[in-house]
């Protein structure tokens, strides 16, 4: 390339000498960022979401392509967040691909040092029959005279993702369990 072409193709020149004179356009274009493409532009498909990092719940678009996320971005559509994400929003990608994210239930048995895999079914049995267990030990029918019909052995601390209606039902589930301890950590 020679010195003219070189000079030519100077952002800044281009800038003074061209149809784009506030450099909004081709003048600020390089041969490399010429050839770039929106990761979104490969996308197999589009599909609708939800945020999952708290209960506002704005809307995101995934783009997948051959079954992987490629990226994740606002969904201009959604009344909440008008195509807006915060910046843990706008992270969530890592959340999905991360080669580090745990996919498997991991459980470390009581005074044990590592972790094993179960599976998904034996792990939720697992917890489910500690549920019964502890309501059944721990079960008061009545408290000084007074029907009390409750288990104080049982709590719920909802966390800040799930929103009023995934509440209600973790509501009705400890309060059908007999727990009187029940909290949510909601911030709308």
């Amino acid at each position: 390339m020679g010195v003219r072409q070189w000079i030519e193709g100077w952002p800044v020149v281009r800038q003074l000498t061209g149809a784009d004179p506030l450099g909004r356009g081709a003048a600020a274009e390089s041969r490399v960022t010429s050839a770039l493409r929106p990761r979104t532009s490969q996308a197999d498909r589009v599909v609708a979401s939800v945020c999952p990092y708290c209960a506002v719940g704005c809307g995101q678009k995934v783009y997948v392509r051959d079954g992987k996320v490629t990226q994740i971005e606002g969904d201009p559509d959604s009344p909440i967040s008008r195509g807006r994400l915060c910046p843990k929003g706008s992270a969530s990608k890592q959340l999905v691909t991360n080669p580090n994210r745990v996919t498997t239930v991991l459980y470390r048995r009581p005074h044990g040092t590592e972790w094993e895999e179960l599976p998904l079914d034996r792990a939720m049995d697992m917890i489910a029959d500690r549920v019964i267990e502890t309501r059944r030990r721990h079960w008061q029918e009545e408290d000084g005279g007074q029907r009390v019909r409750r288990t104080m052995a049982i709590a719920s601390l909802g966390g800040a993702t799930l929103d009023n209606e995934e509440n209600y039902l973790m509501k009705k589930l400890y309060t059908a369990l007999g727990a009187i301890q029940i909290e949510n950590q909601a911030r709308i």
